[in-house]
């Protein structure tokens, strides 16, 4: 990995007495406390993901959604969503020796939630007036989310945010409850889905999971390329994705109303069984973008 990758699932890049570095601050990780400091930030490089699913994007933060709430891609804006009752601790870290200063979210067991380096000089004086929280000590409770619909018969919002909880896993194990239409298809496809719609100029969404996060971006595909070793590459929009294929185990097109009515999304699963990135269209794309994004989706083959 680069110096900004985020860390792989099950890692965490600081102890709790900040080892590693010599400036550590824990923050307060409660919603809106963390929402108004995530929007303090004007130039961020903004990173969630894992090992087979990998969103990064440079911008300021839009007001980061909870699981419940709407949900927008606004272009220019990094478009965060959390499950705050899952992220536990949030950290701003100072690297001595590159200077470096990036906002780190993590949940119970330590995995990395969301990274974000702060790429400004005016940035890194902002961290300070992060509200802190005693080292040892967690947040005096979690944020009161909203109501989530169930998934069973819910929109494509209800589907993001079941994989917001745990992946997606509990989902996925009892989709035949699932009341929309979702079948299996070849994850095969995916680089050929990536490489007609940069091609036609079709704007599509992207969605990618890291534990009890979402970052999403949406817009043209300006450029994908691919490697011999199975890594997938677009850039869309102001974002970059990255896709391992080999890492993938499942995929299936699910079908669950949104703003133009049923909408198709590829949901790629990683060999857990968890969801790690989904390609759709988010909100409200035109009437043609959703007939050619549907008819698309209806052409791609079965598993």
């Amino acid at each position: 990995m680069t110096d900004h990758d985020p860390e792989p699932y099950g890692a965490c890049a600081f102890d709790c007495c900040g080892r590693r570095n010599s400036s550590v601050r824990l923050i307060d990780a409660r919603m809106p406390e963390l929402a108004r400091c995530l929007t303090l930030f004007q130039y961020v490089q903004a990173v969630t993901g894992g090992p087979v699913a990998r969103i990064d994007q440079a911008g300021s933060y839009a007001f980061p959604s909870l699981r419940g709430d709407a949900f927008a891609v606004h272009p220019g804006s990094i478009a965060l969503r959390l499950d705050s009752e899952a992220v536990a601790s949030a950290v701003v870290a100072r690297d001595e020796g590159s200077g470096t200063v990036a906002l780190h979210l993590y949940d119970a067991d330590g995995r990395t939630v969301h990274q974000g380096r702060l790429l400004s000089e005016g940035d890194r004086l902002l961290a300070s007036l992060a509200g802190t929280v005693a080292a040892g000590a967690p947040a005096a409770g979690p944020s009161t989310a909203p109501e989530v619909p169930a998934w069973e018969s819910g929109d494509q919002l209800a589907q993001l945010d079941a994989v917001l909880v745990d992946g997606g896993a509990a989902r996925r194990a009892a989709f035949g409850r699932y009341r929309g239409e979702h079948r299996a298809i070849d994850a095969g496809v995916v680089p050929a889905v990536l490489d007609h719609v940069c091609s036609v100029g079709l704007p599509v969404g992207v969605a990618v999971f890291a534990p009890a996060a979402m970052q999403a971006c949406g817009g043209r595909v300006h450029v994908t390329d691919r490697t011999v070793g199975g890594r997938v590459f677009a850039v869309i929009a102001e974002s970059s994705v990255e896709i391992d294929l080999t890492g993938v185990r499942a995929c299936h097109l699910v079908r669950s109303t949104a703003a133009h009515g049923p909408t198709s999304a590829i949901e790629l699963d990683d060999e857990d069984g968890r969801c790690v990135a989904v390609i759709t269209q988010f909100g409200m794309v035109g009437e043609q973008v959703h007939a050619a994004w549907e008819h698309l989706a209806a052409s791609l083959p079965d598993a």
